[in-house]
């Protein structure tokens, strides 16, 4: 097939989305596929996709306009077909509060938060509510920025006096923020492929700093991972669980990545959905995958099939 990826774009993930653009299009030519990578930051995306005869489109963006909804709007008004969620449920699961909102309302269990908007503290006064937030969630927190990924402008906060500081911060990413109470725990991820939904095997990550910031994401050997997971059969099958139940609840089709904090009692507490999983040398996705018997050809193969035959017409 004739195949478009699309990564790079305007975002901040821009040079990430690169590297899994990079990659998603290496293992899609060596399967046979005509891939070319398409780069919306120096490519008029409408107009080079409608005349660019193209089969279906591998959406490699992360960030703004690619899991947001725009991009996915955008390839159904051209009529393309294309590789994951459709666009309601990417907007649903790109902004973290209104996902943490939604999972909530079903019973998965996420850390306590709340949100504060920039249009609040700029126009509400909300800056003096600021000293309330520990009397709704207990300290730690985690202080992130609604709208955005790969750990940009996380800040940890023990102190009530930091949290302004550490929310200002968080706004230069994203017009709302997220202060959620920080879980102790086993970090691990729940890759999720396929048509009924499953879940890949678990992967446990060990940042070497402490943190699992954009650094340890992205910089081979900051981190340690154990694919699958170092845990036990019953608190395996509760991440399972949680997982699928937040892929199935938020309406998201094909491929996804569920993070969660496992607690020392053995609770899954689920931070965040992303829809558009890297493919990079250190991404989470390809070693659950590979923990599954799969390479990144398998799985690249795998999410287009997947795009291709929603597509197509019912005979």
């Amino acid at each position: 097939m004739k195949v478009a990826v699309l990564a790079g774009g305007p975002s901040l993930e821009r040079e990430v989305s690169l590297r899994s653009g990079h990659r998603a299009q290496t293992a899609l030519t060596s399967r046979g596929h005509d891939a070319t990578l398409l780069d919306p930051a120096h490519t008029p995306l409408a107009e080079a996709i409608a005349d660019g005869g193209y089969d279906a489109c591998y959406i490699a963006l992360h960030g703004k306009d690619g899991e947001d909804g725009t991009v996915q709007r955008l390839l159904e008004l051209l009529g393309v077909p294309y590789t994951g969620t459709g666009p309601l449920a990417c907007q649903l699961a790109y902004d973290k509060a209104l996902a943490k909102d939604a999972l909530h309302a079903a019973g998965v269990a996420t850390p306590p938060w709340v949100t504060l908007q920039a249009a609040a503290l700029r126009d509400l006064g909300a800056g003096a509510a600021l000293e309330r937030v520990a009397l709704r969630v207990d300290p730690p927190w985690v202080v992130k920025p609604a709208r955005a990924g790969s750990a940009m402008g996380i800040k940890f906060v023990d102190r009530g006096p930091d949290l302004p500081a550490a929310v200002m911060g968080a706004l230069s990413f994203s017009d709302a923020v997220i202060v959620e109470q920080k879980i102790e725990g086993t970090e691990v991820t729940a890759g999720v492929l396929g048509a009924p939904p499953e879940v890949l095997p678990l992967v446990e990550i060990i940042p070497r700093s402490g943190v699992y910031d954009y650094a340890a994401r992205y910089t081979a050997g900051a981190t340690d991972y154990f694919a699958p997971a170092r845990l036990s059969d019953d608190v395996t099958a509760r991440v399972r669980d949680e997982a699928l139940r937040a892929f199935t609840m938020l309406g998201l089709r094909d491929v996804a990545r569920a993070d969660l904090i496992v607690d020392p009692d053995g609770r899954p507490w689920l931070l965040e959905v992303n829809v558009s999983p890297g493919m990079t040398e250190t991404s989470l996705l390809p070693m659950a995958a590979r923990a599954a018997g799969s390479s990144l050809e398998d799985l690249c193969e795998r999410v287009l099939e997947l795009a291709v035959r929603r597509a197509a017409p019912v005979a």
